[in-house]
C-alpha cells in the first residue's frame, strides 16, 4: 500500500514550507498539475522529472546567489 509519506529525510526540518512552496511555484510555472492529496504517485514520470529538475535548478541559482554574495533571489 503507497503512503503520502516521503522517506527522505531533511538536514533542516524547517526548510519543508519552503520547499513545498518551491514545488507550487514550480508545478504552476511548468503547467503540471497538483495532486489534492498531494500522492505524487499518479504524476507522469515526465512531468515529476520536470519538477524535480526545475525545483534543482532554482536551488543551484539561489546557492550561486548566496556563494557570490547577491541577496535577491529570485
Amino acid at each position: 500500500m503507497a503512503s503520502n509519506r516521503s522517506s527522505n529525510q531533511l538536514v533542516v526540518p524547517q526548510a519543508q514550507q519552503a520547499l513545498n512552496q518551491m514545488k507550487l511555484e514550480a508545478a504552476q510555472e511548468l503547467g503540471v498539475q497538483i495532486p489534492a492529496d498531494g500522492y505524487y504517485g499518479n504524476v507522469s514520470t515526465r512531468d515529476a522529472g520536470s519538477l524535480g529538475g526545475y525545483i534543482t535548478k532554482k536551488l543551484v541559482q539561489i546557492a550561486e546567489q548566496q556563494l557570490s554574495g547577491s541577496s535577491n533571489f529570485r
